[in-house]
């Protein structure tokens, strides 16, 4: 997992350099400056509305920002296309092809052209699916299946592009406890493999299993990037202390 790309076409570090977004005139995010470096889990949190979703957006790419710039560790933009086939992104709610589960992680690895030597789409999904224990239900409708198995449908789809970075926007927040954690034990196993991690949550318990890091936001803001073991005993910042002490 997580093989290496030509220098150029790399992405990590992923550098956000006083981004902004904003829509229809309102800020949402503003002064960004961060970098998300290699086998780092970081944690984006911050309260309802704060732009945790959108910031995981932009730097995945799926936003521009309308100012500053987020770019690679030769400081290409990482909207770009090509860029683009480095990461992968994990929704809160996936969603599901009208095809069996292996043909949701096959049009994924079919769809993997980043020049690296793989095995074949077809071995490729298998694999994916194996890893995320499926494979008994690889030929199964992924539309029946229950909101736990389908969203480690989406984690096998993402792990076959073999990615680099592998961004996560509450990706349990839908599921049940048992759910939760078998996904909590992909992205652990994930990032022992080598895949760099970020994700956003508002479950503290969990932030505190899983992140290297947290970036804190605060009305659109970067509050304060801390490493985990600091951040839950003795943050940086006010809104820092002000969000650990609600809630705890």
């Amino acid at each position: 997992m997580a093989s290496q790309p030509p220098a150029a076409l790399r992405l990590l570090p992923v550098r956000a350099e006083n981004a902004a977004v904003a829509f229809a005139g309102k800020s949402i995010l503003r002064g960004i400056d961060l970098e998300i470096t290699k086998n780092t889990r970081t944690v984006i949190m911050g309260s309802n509305g704060a732009g945790k979703s959108t910031l995981l957006r932009l730097l995945h790419g799926l936003l521009l920002p309308t100012a500053g710039r987020v770019v690679n560790a030769v400081g290409e933009p990482v909207a770009t296309q090509v860029l683009r086939q480095h990461d992968a992104m994990l929704f809160q709610r996936p969603v599901m092809l009208r095809a069996s589960a292996l043909d949701n992680v096959l049009y994924a690895a079919k769809h993997q052209v980043r020049g690296i030597t793989m095995p074949p789409p077809h071995v490729s999904a298998l694999n994916a699916l194996q890893s995320v224990g499926l494979a008994e239900l690889a030929n199964r409708p992924a539309r029946v299946l229950s909101g736990g198995e389908q969203q480690r449908v989406a984690f096998a789809r993402a792990l076959v592009r073999d990615p680099e970075i592998l961004y996560l926007d509450e990706p349990t927040a839908s599921l049940d406890p048992q759910s939760a954690r078998q996904i909590e034990t992909l992205i652990s196993t994930a990032a022992g493999r080598g895949v760099t991690i970020v994700m956003t949550t508002h479950n503290l318990a969990q932030a505190k299993r899983l992140a290297s890091q947290i970036i804190l936001l605060n009305d659109g803001a970067i509050a304060e990037i801390t490493p985990a073991t600091q951040f839950f005993i003795q943050p940086r910042s006010a809104a820092g202390r002000a969000f650990v002490e609600g809630e705890s």
